[in-house]
């Protein structure tokens, strides 16, 4: 997410903010400043920022990403140099990975167990690169020695079900925040793919006062609708749905309603928008879509509580043969395993390969990925994504 660490009115979160303002008082509060704007620009598009620039003086958090190496093999744990340079021409400060598992496994518990070790391993391999985030502080030190910040959640309770206190070892093993469903029914509640929509389970209310009460960050993510709504009418603390859009715009599954943003917002939370085809209802959103999904969680939820959650992660795919075809054979699990939302045209619930690109977009040189494209069009209209861009967010 790119925050605008300013006017914040209630909440942990604003709380946290103030504590950034503090600490970059008066160097990241003007969006539009020099000129330009971006969000996780790639690295095949960086260009050379002065000194001055806001978006290197920023702190930039990616609400839902993934932090991986295109470059290596896939068993080694050390980033590779490529991966690493790349990585630091983002300007992305953080990025939430996840800890799987995802959906209704045969033994969550013991996925978790083994991904939350491979995540832990990864950073231990990486000591002069990564920070585990598990405060603001470390966020505050990821930025000032020039090190990527790793914050590790969920994308589900499935590895949870009844058992609440293995949320206390969670948080022992490094995830702070829990998205509370994935895209179908869990025991906490209904997904976002469930024709029922019935809602938070007794259980999943539960869960949510255990997570408060572990004071770990609640995430509406993937929830139904009805699921989304009861959660954030029960949640007492900050909350956030990191990874979405605006279904008032768009009328996806995957999205989410005006009065569900307003109350996240009302809670002190932040509405993370997405670089997903669910932009729109053809699959193929251009970079405008994704700004009209920004100005309309703004002006819903109000300038400081809009983010951005890519849902993807700092570094670009790698296109060639081998990679596309480990992209559709995890596509096909994906659909087999039915925890794929709907996207068509595409197969892989996800992403488009036909509509991945890279592109300077406008002055702004960011990079679209996995299924925003550019419009050329639009650019000869005079289409300024620096001003979208800031006013989007409050600049």
């Amino acid at each position: 997410m790119i925050r605008r660490w300013t006017g914040c009115r209630q909440g942990a979160y604003c709380r946290f903010r103030h504590k950034l303002a503090g600490e970059y008082a008066g160097r990241s509060t003007d969006f539009a400043r020099d000129g330009r704007s971006g969000i996780g620009r790639g690295p095949a598009l960086a260009q050379k920022r002065s000194a001055s620039s806001w978006y290197d003086r920023a702190i930039i958090i990616d609400g839902l990403g993934g932090i991986g190496d295109p470059y290596g093999p896939e068993e080694q744990l050390r980033l590779t140099d490529r991966a690493w340079k790349e990585m630091l021409a983002t300007g992305v400060t953080v990025v939430r990975d996840t800890v799987m598992p995802v959906g209704n496994v045969a033994d969550p518990w013991s996925d978790y167990q083994k991904d939350i070790s491979t995540k832990q391993d990864i950073v231990n391999a990486n000591p002069d690169r990564l920070i585990l985030i598990r405060s603001a502080a470390d966020i505050l030190k990821a930025k000032r020695e020039g090190k990527f910040g790793m914050l590790i959640g969920t994308q589900d309770t499935s590895m949870v079900g009844p058992e609440l206190d293995r949320l206390a070892q969670m948080k022992k093993d490094g995830v702070m925040t829990v998205q509370l469903t994935y895209n179908n029914r869990n025991l906490s509640g209904d997904g976002s793919l469930e024709p029922a929509n019935a809602g938070l389970s007794k259980l999943g209310k539960a869960t949510i006062e255990r997570i408060e009460a572990e004071k770990l960050l609640l995430d509406l993510s993937h929830g139904g609708a009805r699921t989304m709504a009861e959660a954030a009418a029960l949640a007492k603390r900050p909350l956030v749905i990191s990874h979405t859009a605006s279904r008032a715009l768009t009328d996806h599954p995957r999205n989410t309603a005006d009065e569900t943003i307003k109350a996240v917002a009302d809670k002190g939370g932040v509405v993370g928008v997405y670089f997903m085809p669910f932009l729109t209802l053809d699959s193929h959103p251009k970079g405008d879509d994704l700004l009209r999904h920004i100005e309309h969680v703004a002006n819903v939820a109000g300038e400081d509580h809009v983010g951005i959650g890519t849902d993807n992660g700092p570094l670009p795919q790698v296109i060639d043969a081998e990679s596309t075809k480990k992209l559709n054979e995890w596509a096909a699990a994906r659909i087999k395993a039915g925890i794929a939302a709907p996207v068509k045209g595409s197969t892989s619930g996800r992403w488009l390969p036909t509509t991945t690109a890279s592109t300077d977009i406008a002055a702004s040189r960011w990079t679209c990925r996995s299924g925003v494209e550019r419009d050329p069009a639009g650019e000869a209209d005079g289409w300024q994504f620096p001003a979208r861009l800031s006013r989007g967010l409050g600049g």
